[in-house]
């Protein structure tokens, strides 16, 4: 009994598409999890067959193996127990494996059977899209999710309405994008008084979409004319938004699935770690720089920053 279901790898702000395969075949009672899994990952058994027997779904006495291809992507983070309960119920004829296997998956798993948020259901939303898939998702991500458009989301609250979503028994209606934000209040050029030269260039470097060194003694002004370039730029259009948006969902900045039309304006401190600047770390989330995407980056102190963008170009 071999049935698939599918998820997404998170690799920067893309999501690659993973199928997750579920065999169950006869042996001594086992359940193991191959294909570069991490921690969380390895995890998911305990978690899934807790769901389970919450919903009175017993596992059989047989070996349960699942496998995650490409094998040689690492896969990372938990929304990969939703995906790995639906290809073993696919398995055990619980549902439909044909409908299983148009779907795109992602989601925590309580031990309860409840459907946690996770990161990241907007590049996922993307990917399905890509390969034509509906994509299934906690309920908390649906609104995020529905942004993307091109594909249907659906948000069940658990795995039993999952389950009977993907039955029929009781289909559930697709998720709506959430609010445009207005994001924090900018503010522009109106209440500063003096600096007109300083004010000029700052202008003529937002309408050319120009970098822009500014130096001066202390106190002069230079931080106020940097906080208030967001302000005078003009708001994200959908296209920048959506992508402002997904590497925002990465790293867990997205709140009630609103998006902001609002660009970005990030303010690194100089004795901050690389991977808080640049990004990486575990997962690889997005720094300060990929945060400001599409917005505005200010670099207080410049010179200070020097030893963390030596270490970036040795990378």
């Amino acid at each position: 009994m071999v049935a698939s279901a599918f998820t997404v790898a998170f690799e920067g702000i893309e999501a690659r598409l993973v199928e997750v395969q579920c065999a169950v075949a006869p042996g001594l009672p086992a359940f193991s999890v191959v294909g570069l899994p991490d921690k969380a990952v390895s995890e998911a058994r305990d978690r899934v067959r807790a769901a389970l027997e919450t919903m009175s779904i017993a596992l059989p006495p047989n070996r349960i193996v699942i496998n995650l291809a490409p094998a040689d992507l690492p896969k990372e983070g938990s929304h990969f127990d939703l995906p790995i309960a639906l290809a073993i119920l696919a398995a055990l004829d619980v549902v439909p494996r044909d409908t299983v296997a148009e779907t795109v998956a992602l989601g925590e798993l309580s031990l309860d059977g409840r459907l946690t948020a996770v990161v990241g259901a907007l590049p996922a939303a993307m990917a399905a899209a890509e390969c034509d898939r509906t994509l299934l998702c906690p309920a908390p991500c649906g609104a995020e999710a529905a942004w993307v458009g091109a594909t249907t989301v659906i948000a069940p609250p658990t795995l039993a309405a999952a389950i009977q979503h993907l039955t029929g028994q009781s289909p559930l209606n697709p998720a709506e994008p959430g609010e445009v934000t207005d994001g924090p209040a900018l503010r522009d050029l109106s209440d500063m008084k003096g600096q007109e030269r300083a004010k000029r260039a700052l202008e003529i470097a937002a309408a050319g979409r120009h970098h822009l060194m500014m130096v001066g003694t202390p106190g002069s002004g230079k931080s106020m004319l940097a906080q208030r370039l967001s302000g005078i730029l003009p708001p994200l259009t959908p296209a920048e938004a959506l992508e402002t948006s997904m590497i925002h969902s990465l790293a867990g900045l997205i709140s009630d699935g609103g998006i902001s039309r609002t660009r970005p304006f990030m303010e690194p401190h100089h004795t901050a770690s690389m991977p808080a600047i640049v990004g990486g770390g575990k997962g690889a989330k997005p720094g300060q720089i990929s945060l400001a995407h599409n917005g505005v980056l200010f670099m207080d102190e410049f010179p200070e920053f020097a030893g963390i963008m030596e270490q970036t170009h040795h990378m």
